[in-house]
């Protein structure tokens, strides 16, 4: 099937979701809505100190509490201590820096379990907790950056070094482009370390059945199958006498694509106790014990012709990643390091990027991780570059895009992997077009920093790529009952993207039946499919979505064959009539509930190692009041080719959201330590957060002109694209407003202080 040509009734109608009716009445099930009985609740001990040696742990009077079950900590399971292996892109040399289950002989960060209580209530758990006497050596902190440490202190003796891995992407012969350079121009940038903060918390329930031997989990889990390998392992069990199970979630945005000790030690004492066991993240627990993102530094360096042809980029950043590398440790730096160039031709290319570690909450990913803040310094050096040059920005862009004919485009590759990758298709230059012209970019340049009512005003675009339909498979199964309802089973999961109601419009037009006919979506439970991969890295709409097309061709081979064997004739010869109705051969027909009484049951699947490549441009009106550093987001906006829209309604919601998600990055959030590595941000009181109307103008124009050939949707992935460019788009817009007082913002978040500051270095300097 050519990508993009399947017949359409549903794909490409703005439809509501259908998951809406259940939440806005409240019928959502999240994890803390189960309640089963004799249910058991966790509370753990955690690190006060970032860095110490664990020299003893008393847990003798904890025990004596009332409503205490149990008290488990590293003496309680067999040595060594089982770490939580890397789940993308591990390595042999990075399993040595993997997280304990629990905390044995040192602790590395402000919140690292170190004991685990169970009790009858919440209250009783955090009594017992309170009652565990830990004897900590204090160490010196490990704060991180290029120079992680003092002198001879290290966070694993028994390896002498901070430096996990440096990840390089190369293309071409950089040295020599730079060598033969008429421009250069090197500048140091950083993105602040901030996270997802979704409105939800972490979770887990568990529940060991003795009689049957069978463990059952629930929680927001977005690779379930991943996590029943992973548990499996860690308690010694067959993986099928696990089962895993998605509740409703409040957000996603990566956190939740990890596996944290909690997840094991909830199943542990369930099977241990043999009782249901409960544990929800407190908020304050969220800011130490849930991943952090973003922190990285970087020296960048390009090399152009006069004209402005980008000759070369080269540049060495260094990642944080705090006290250990969780499951997706490897996946921000990775795409730092090859997205570096963006959705630009940049001939010669070598990027370096150091996981370093410190003693911080370990970093995992987060929505664009890697390319958010590899945009950020590539499009703010682009556009220092084009005023050096004195070249207008836009033109600076425009000549440097990946052009149409280029594709497929192949990426640098990436080191010690040995991978590569290319850009599917797409016009870069048609987004860029349509959103100057959409923003009024031309009729808006006389703004460009202006003093209008005590305000600065001014102008920023950027453009981007994001990668989608990460693989290597998807699953699904599709089920006809005698009534004529039709059911969905998938191995994506839901993480608030609208799953349910796009499944069933693919799911619909397969079948060429009325979407009222599809009893419903289920997802993210490993009895639903036999393998299934999750929801992440935008990969859902187009792995799982494609794997329902071949799920109802096959639905329609059984059909077919079934109706063969009573006409007596081929399965070629019997045709559908549309709504799954009747099957017709030979002048013959029959209803379709009448060829079996049980109905009929179809399993499908998507296999693919080719990544899709989503693209656009965003552009940015601010104003800058000079006295307070406040930026004030007049206007955004975005544009974007997806391949094939399925439902533009939940793109566009998925867009809105990300940018929201941007901006309160650019412009609002920061996890901030200090010297001894205590969180100074442990509450929604200091880490500002975006309030509802702080932005009021986002707008998002989506396209469809250049479907995927990869595919045989034509999709491409879309849940992270709205929030990649963000930074490096308002970074730009601070710059122009703020140009005739000769602000170079360089690092992020562009907040009322920093900004004020900026201003202040400035005026010292003039």
């Amino acid at each position: 099937m050519k990508p993009g040509s399947a017949k359409s009734a549903y794909i490409g109608r703005a439809m509501e979701r259908l998951e809406d009716a259940r939440m806005l009445r409240g019928l959502g099930r999240y994890v803390d809505d189960e309640q089963p009985g004799g249910l058991l609740h966790v509370a753990f001990l955690r690190s006060p100190l970032a860095h110490a040696r664990l020299r003893a742990l008393d847990v003798s009077k904890a025990l004596t509490l009332p409503g205490v079950h149990a008290v488990y900590s590293a003496a309680d399971l067999p040595a060594p201590v089982a770490k939580i292996p890397l789940r993308m892109e591990p390595r042999p040399e990075l399993a040595r820096f993997e997280q304990p289950v629990i905390a044995h002989g040192k602790v590395r960060y402000v919140g690292e379990p170190v004991a685990v209580v169970v009790a009858g209530t919440v209250a009783q758990a955090e009594d017992a907790v309170a009652a565990i006497n830990m004897d900590l050596e204090p160490l010196p902190a490990v704060t991180g950056g290029a120079n992680a440490a003092p002198e001879n202190v290290w966070l694993f003796e028994e390896h002498g070094t901070h430096l996990a891995m440096t990840i390089t992407a190369a293309r071409g012969d950089a040295e020599a482009a730079f060598r033969d350079a008429p421009y250069t121009r090197r500048e140091r940038f950083q993105v602040q370390r901030h996270g997802a903060m979704p409105m939800e918390t972490r979770g887990v329930l568990a529940d060991w059945d003795a009689a049957r031997g069978k463990l059952n989990v629930w929680g927001s889990m977005k690779v379930p199958f991943a996590i029943r390998a992973l548990l499996a392992t860690l308690m010694r069990l067959p993986a099928d006498a696990i089962a895993v199970n998605e509740s409703d979630t409040g957000g996603g945005f990566g956190m939740r694509g990890e596996f944290y000790p909690e997840d094991f030690w909830v199943p542990y004492a369930a099977r241990r106790l043999a009782q249901p066991v409960k544990w929800i993240e407190t908020r304050s627990e969220h800011f130490t014990a849930s991943a952090h993102a973003r922190e990285a530094a970087c020296e960048l360096e390009i090399a152009c012709r006069l004209d402005g042809t980008v000759l070369a980029l080269r540049g060495h950043a260094h990642a944080d990643m705090g006290a250990y590398l969780r499951p997706n440790a490897v996946t921000a730096p990775r795409n730092l390091a090859q997205m570096i160039a963006g959705s630009y031709h940049v001939p010669n290319l070598h990027m370096a990027v150091d996981m370093r570690l410190s003693s911080k909450t370990p970093a995992a990913s987060y929505r664009g991780p890697g390319r958010f803040e590899a945009d950020f310094f590539r499009e703010r050096l682009f556009d220092i570059a084009a005023k050096d040059l004195g070249i207008d920005r836009v033109a600076f862009r425009r000549r440097n895009l990946v052009q149409q004919g280029d594709m497929p485009y192949v990426l640098a590759t990436v080191q010690p992997y040995g991978s590569s990758g290319e850009f599917d298709s797409g016009d870069y230059r048609e987004t860029l077009d349509r959103c100057l012209a959409e923003i009024g970019w031309t009729q808006k340049s006389a703004m460009q920093g202006q003093l209008i009512d005590g305000r600065y005003h001014g102008l920023g675009l950027g453009c981007y790529v994001e990668g989608g339909a990460s693989g290597p498979k998807e699953n699904a199964r599709m089920t006809l009952a005698p009534d004529g309802m039709v059911s969905v089973y998938t191995g994506a999961s839901a993480i608030g993207q609208g799953l349910e109601t796009i499944f069933a419009q693919i799911a619909a037009d397969a079948l060429n039946i009325d979407m009222t006919r599809i009893r419903g979506v289920f997802h993210g439970s490993t009895g639903h499919v036999s393998e299934g991969f999750g929801s992440y890295a935008s990969r859902a709409t187009v792995m799982g979505g494609s794997a329902l097309l071949d799920a109802a061709e096959n639905l329609k081979t059984a059909i077919r064959s079934a109706a063969a064997a009573q006409f007596g004739c081929a399965p070629a010869e019997v045709a559908i009539t549309p709504g799954l109705q009747q099957v017709v051969a030979n002048g013959k027909s029959r209803h379709v509930a009448e060829l079996s009484a049980e109905g009929f049951e179809a399993a499908g699947a998507f296999v693919n190692s080719k990544r899709t490549y989503s693209y656009g441009t965003h552009a940015a009106h601010v104003a800058v009041d000079p006295h307070t550093g406040d930026v004030q987001v007049l206007d955004y906006v975005a544009v974007e080719d997806v391949g094939r829209i399925i439902n533009p309604a939940t793109l566009h919601g998925q867009t809105v959201g990300a940018i929201v998600q941007g901006l309160g990055g650019a412009l609002l959030e920061q996890i901030t330590y200090d010297a001894q590595a205590q969180l100074l941000t442990g509450s929604f009181v200091d880490y500002a957060m975006p309030a509802a109307g702080k932005f009021a103008s986002v707008r998002v124009i989506a396209l469809e002109n250049h479907p995927s050939p990869v595919n045989p949707l034509g999709a491409k992935g879309a849940g992270e694209g709205g929030i990649i460019p963000v930074g490096g788009v308002i970074a730009n817009a601070v710059a122009a407003a703020l140009a005739t007082l000769k602000v170079l913002p360089c690092a992020l978040p562009l907040s009322p202080h920093r900004v004020w500051e900026l201003i202040q270095e400035a005026g010292k300097g003039a």
